[in-house]
């Protein structure tokens, strides 16, 4: 039995596959998009995507079933979580400029597989997301005709009495998805226009709103007699604030769209920073206006803002209130249908995805056989099936993505910048000109030499230390750990705060709920798991960061990262158990599409170099200087071709 089971090296081998890395290109700006979009551009898309339906539906909600007028202060609350992980966002955007938003993020920092499965959840999120939008959009529409749309639906096509169907096909859902997929396979260009258009009606519905809001403001209705500021109290306030929170998602259209971007180091960072300030503001300013305006207690969570016009006598406004409604939904239809393909594209140009989704059109420049088949689908989801019980499952994919790239962030600050070597030819042999010095393929077999230099002259790597060693203040007390290669102790020290803080959430949530662990037990577990997650934190600050980047970096690393991590985890942990089991399932699918393709036709199989047989010795001698003795093995029938006659080879240094 034992000759079948797999050996340690092949192990290892398979692992580090899993866990490799993307090489990025030496120009990150050389791409076949077309670099078309501005500041502005990216600012509207990030607006559309965030300012939608929510803003009309989601703020009346929150405000009579959960938190009273004290929804203002949920919305404050979820804008400061949203701002910590769009700034890990904004980093990366300017950082690394290409299309594929989290994915990308997490396979240029954390590893292969994972990056798979986030751009795999992201995948389904914006599809469910964008069949959602189309159908709200057309019951919205609906609404305003009472009903004669479905009603006519119901009578001459039927109704269905099928689980996870509609109850009746939606053909408007359906219909208006397939001319907003007609609009974005016209190119960036169209869809920004397009966007621009949506996006500055719908915010001159909102400055309506705003204006004639506060001209009928009553201070009363904040007053004690109609149950005050804050009815729920503060667990209102925390549960508003966790409801609020996914208004805020669509910021990370910005980072896929930093291919397309003019200049993505300076516009993507301020394009997620206006963005976000201005759809913070505006939910925070509008929830202000319509708690104001008529009692908390009394609102229509479907039509609050039509509904609190009506009542006050303006039933005019009701239809610009309806208008700015659709224009917003229009703008988010278009914010998924324009990230979807890219993110597509982004992992079939990888290899890890179907290779027909990475062409891309000529002349309008955008991945036109993504834009088709995922709209198709899209129109097909929306048309038949029922989402309701599926949209709950956008939240645990945006939320695992925002945590991998704030993971991502640490893990890539504290990492030495790699170098883009092209792996050699099949069959060919390293030929070193003389006196040039050593090739790459040598720099490359050499590499352990130049960091075991570095733990010898201990005085050098003072005066000047790299990302990932631990700094100077530190080396007396923690010097075991200046052993380890740059990086590794901060690699390993994150998984432990992740791992932390999974433990620590699932304290507080389940804790007295599920577990009824007594107040000892309580109390002791999270104080342990509280001191694990510090310890992490300290252990990665004591190490060296990159600093002097040209391009924007997030403030506090490691604590702003660790921040969005734990807020993270806690909201996915507070989901259904049901949204957990289908988010398995899905894992389960798209671990079968890697293995399955994914990582036989990954790209960065080109760049594994061919294993070479090379054994190092080091010498230290008691002067400090260091030798090399490095002897190349080969089979014992073949003689070393190119090498010397003799054994060994003296390098001094």
């Amino acid at each position: 039995m034992a000759r079948w089971l797999p050996r340690s090296a092949d192990l290892t081998r398979f692992c580090q596959k899993l866990n490799r890395v993307k090489t990025l290109e030496d120009d990150m700006m050389e791409t076949s998009f077309n670099r078309c979009l501005s500041t502005i551009d990216l600012t509207l898309l990030g607006i559309g995507g965030m300012v939608g339906s929510g803003l009309y539906v989601l703020t009346g909600t929150v405000a009579k079933e959960i938190a009273g007028p004290a929804v203002i202060v949920s919305f404050i609350i979820a804008g400061f979580a949203s701002l910590l992980a769009a700034l890990c966002y904004a980093e990366f955007g300017a950082r690394v400029p290409k299309t594929g938003s989290a994915y990308m993020f997490t396979y240029v920092s954390v590893g292969e597989i994972w990056a798979f499965l986030i751009g795999w959840n992201v995948l389904l999120e914006y599809m469910i997301g964008g069949a959602a939008v189309a159908r709200a959009w057309s019951g919205y529409l609906d609404s305003i005709f009472n009903h004669k749309i479905k009603n006519f639906t119901e009578t001459h096509v039927g109704a269905w009495q099928v689980p996870f169907l509609a109850h009746y096909p939606d053909f408007l859902a359906a219909a208006i998805l397939l001319v907003a997929t007609a609009f974005i396979s016209f190119g960036a260009k169209v869809s920004s226009w397009l966007n621009h258009v949506f996006s500055a009606i719908s915010m001159g519905v909102i400055l309506f709103i705003l204006v004639m809001g506060f001209i009928l403001a009553q201070p009363k209705n904040w007053s004690a007699q109609v149950g005050g500021f804050a009815p729920y109290g503060l667990s209102g306030i925390m549960a508003g604030t966790a409801t609020c929170f996914y208004a805020f998602v669509g910021f990370d259209v910005i980072a896929a769209s930093s291919e397309e971007a003019r200049n993505p180091q300076r516009a993507v960072p301020r394009a997620i920073a206006f963005s976000l300030g201005l759809a913070t503001g505006a939910y925070i300013l509008v929830s202000m206006v319509l708690t104001l305006m008529v009692p908390w207690h009394t609102l229509d969570p479907d039509s609050a803002l039509a509904d609190a016009f009506y009542r006050r006598g303006y039933a005019w406004a009701g239809f610009l209130v309806a208008a700015g409604s659709i224009c917003a939904m229009n703008t988010v239809l278009l914010s998924n249908l324009f990230s979807l393909p890219r993110i597509v594209y982004a992992m079939a140009e990888d290899g890890l995805f179907f290779q027909v989704f990475s062409r891309v059109h000529p002349r309008t420049q955008v991945p036109v056989v993504g834009i088709v088949v995922f709209g198709l689908l899209m129109a097909l989801l929306a048309l038949v099936f029922d989402l309701e019980a599926l949209v709950q499952f956008l939240s645990i994919g945006t939320l695992l993505a925002y945590t991998f790239v704030a993971a991502s962030i640490i893990v890539l600050r504290f990492q030495q910048q790699k170098v883009d070597v092209p792996a050699p030819a099949v069959g060919s042999q390293p030929t070193p000109e003389p006196h040039e010095g050593p090739s790459a393929s040598e720099l490359k077999e050499y590499e352990s030499f130049s960091d075991k230099l570095q733990l010898v002259d201990r005085d050098k790597s003072k005066e000047h230390r790299e990302p990932g060693q631990l700094k100077a203040a530190f080396e007396p007390y923690l010097e075991f750990l200046s052993d380890f290669y740059p990086g590794e102790v901060v690699t390993v020290a994150v998984v432990t705060l992740m791992v932390s803080a999974i433990c620590l959430c699932s304290i507080l949530v389940f804790g007295n709920t599920h577990l009824h662990l007594p107040t000892w037990s309580y109390s002791l577990l999270l104080v342990l798991f509280s001191l694990g997650f510090l310890l992490s934190l300290l252990l990665i600050w004591a190490h060296e960061q990159q600093h002097g980047t040209q391009t924007f970096q997030i403030p506090l690393v490691p604590l702003s990262p660790a921040l969005s991590i734990v807020l993270n985890i806690y909201l996915m942990l507070k989901l259904s158990y049901m949204t957990w089991l289908r988010f398995a399932v899905w894992l389960l699918l798209g671990l079968l599409v890697y293995f399955g393709y994914g990582i036989w036709h990954s790209k960065e199989n080109l760049r594994e170099p061919r294993p070479q047989r090379v054994s190092a010795r080091y010498v230290v001698f008691p002067s400090g200087s260091l030798e090399e003795r490095v002897q190349a093995v080969q089979p014992s029938s073949q003689p070393a071709a190119g090498l010397p006659d003799t054994d060994t080879d003296d390098c001094k240094r």
